[in-house]
């Protein structure tokens, strides 16, 4: 993955940050945003180019949670699975999107890389319960029939 366009994307990110070290979250929320995900060979060469370890770099890519080392689809979509929208039904919503989209618990993104489904703890929403969000838009009191609807929607769009 990592060629000429892609070495000169990342040192306008990192020229943009005044090879500050500093800037580090800033950096890898910039390259996460452009490819969806923190590509290892990308990580690696922020690592060269701030003159920092490997070790630095994955220790903060993998302690906060919004970063992600696997690459995610176009749409990302949140399930909360939190105690008010578990007592209204999220798990039969979390089982019809992955029934639509021919994934499961252990394969959270579509093989075209335009879905993924994450199941989340809270998503401040409760009175709205059950809730998903997708690319950060709310959708409250969602059932199983709306979120297909949703889904085939979107998937008309990206067409």
């Amino acid at each position: 993955m990592f060629n000429a366009e892609v070495k000169e994307k990342v040192d306008e990110i990192v020229i943009r940050h005044n090879c500050n070290k500093k800037e580090l979250i800033n950096i890898i929320q910039e390259i996460q945003k452009l490819y969806r995900y923190l590509p290892e060979d990308v990580l690696k060469y922020i690592a060269f180019k701030l003159d920092i370890s490997d070790a630095k770099i994955y220790g903060v890519a993998t302690f906060y949670e919004n970063f992600s080392l696997e690459p995610k689809g176009k749409y990302i979509i949140k399930i909360c699975d939190g105690t008010a929208c578990h007592v209204r039904k999220s798990i039969p919503i979390l089982n019809a999107i992955r029934k639509e989209l021919h994934l499961n618990d252990k394969k959270n993104t579509t093989d075209d890389f335009l879905f993924t489904v994450e199941t989340v703890s809270c998503l401040g929403a409760c009175g709205l319960a059950p809730v998903i969000t997708i690319n950060d838009q709310v959708y409250p009191k969602v059932t199983p029939q709306f979120v297909v609807e949703l889904i085939n929607d979107i998937k008309k769009e990206a067409i």
